[in-house]
């Protein structure tokens, strides 16, 4: 595409590159070029909008983390209400994008990466804390209503789940994984601490 060519949302056409080559290639895949190359526009396009490729990761890791507003919101309200198990699998599906599976690299591997989200007080690794703690909240609640067993270490609970499931979805090669395959680890990690006719 021309350099002088307009584009009506940069941003989003960038953010979304950004995470296609995540998951295709890897944190070491990810460059300002291949982002760019993979958008289809002209290579000067994140440094005309983002003051360098660490103001783009951490503009693109903060509108995500926004994104999962809807989603996070849906969980605390789905308490009391379908399956237990069925409620998380909706819920660490929208969490676990290329992009949350792939910040705590970033983050360690890129000093200006980290600088940016803490200038802008943000946790460290942003998705994931945002989503371990409302998975707790959710627990916590679903304990409240009898659902979960009285003797639950919920914030234990949630973070087995936030990590088996993050393990989950590493594997790039097999692509991101089912419903089923991820409904089979909620289930191992509740088994025990949810009624049998919940799951």
């Amino acid at each position: 595409m021309p350099t002088g060519v307009h584009l009506l949302n940069a941003r989003g056409l960038l953010f979304d590159a950004a995470e296609r080559v995540l998951w295709r290639e890897g944190v070491s895949g990810l460059t300002s070029r291949a982002v760019t190359t993979e958008a289809g526009v002209a290579k000067g396009v994140v440094h005309r909008h983002f003051a360098d490729f660490d103001a783009f990761l951490a503009e693109l890791v903060l509108d995500r983390v926004a994104l999962l507003d809807g989603p996070m919101t849906a969980l605390r309200q789905a308490a009391g209400t379908g399956i237990v198990a069925g409620n998380l699998v909706d819920a660490l599906s929208a969490l676990f994008s290329p992009l949350a599976v792939a910040v705590p690299a970033l983050v360690i591997t890129r000093d200006g990466l980290r600088a940016r989200l803490r200038g802008a007080g943000a946790a460290r690794f942003p998705m994931i804390a945002e989503g371990s703690v409302t998975i707790t909240a959710y627990l916590a609640a679903e304990q409240a209503l009898g659902r979960i067993a009285e003797t639950a270490d919920v914030p234990t609970l949630s973070h087995t789940l936030i990590g088996a499931t993050h393990l989950l979805f590493t594997d790039r090669e097999s692509g991101p994984p089912g419903a089923e395959a991820l409904h089979k680890v909620v289930v191992g990690v509740l088994q025990g601490w949810q009624l049998l006719h919940e799951q």
